[in-house]
């Protein structure tokens, strides 16, 4: 279902656990258990996904997460309606800058847990081909994300 990798940081079990606990509920929430989708997650550094984000988007610094699907929505709706899965179709990959989710945990006045969870949420969602540049599809990602972590009880305070 997951893999994380640690780019230039130690591995923590506490991310550990809030990952797994947090893309096992967003797999299970759209009905993903039994799919053969994965994600990798990639915990890094500022200077880290600022090279990311440049590479990829040509946008020279760091931000808190970037998500790389790797199918269009509609392509992803009709492989997990016909449940036509290759071994380990990769879902996409989703980098965090751990170092902004600290920052960001304590600017908002919440947890480090429920910042992680919701960047988790939030990245899980772009790579299911969710977006919330324009208003209307802000509608529909928001709720979402909100379910998630009302459903595992991650409260913003």
């Amino acid at each position: 279902m997951y893999e994380i990798i640690y780019q230039d940081i130690e591995p923590k079990k506490e991310y550990e656990k809030i990952i797994e606990k947090v893309l096992t509920q967003c797999f299970k929430e759209e009905k993903l258990e039994n799919s053969k989708l994965s994600i990798t997650v990639t915990i890094t550094t500022e200077e880290g996904i600022q090279r990311i984000n440049r590479e990829y988007r040509n946008i020279d610094k760091a931000t808190d997460v970037l998500s790389f699907p790797m199918f269009e929505k509609d392509e992803l709706e009709q492989k997990i309606k016909k449940q036509e899965y290759q071994y380990e179709d990769i879902l996409g990959d989703i980098i965090i800058c751990i170092k902004k989710v600290e920052e960001q945990a304590e600017e908002y006045g919440h947890s480090f847990e429920r910042e992680l969870s919701y960047m988790l949420v939030h990245g899980f969602y772009h790579l299911m081909g969710y977006d919330h540049i324009k208003e209307e599809d802000k509608l529909l990602m928001r709720p979402k994300e909100e379910k998630i972590l009302a459903d595992l009880i991650i409260k913003r305070n």
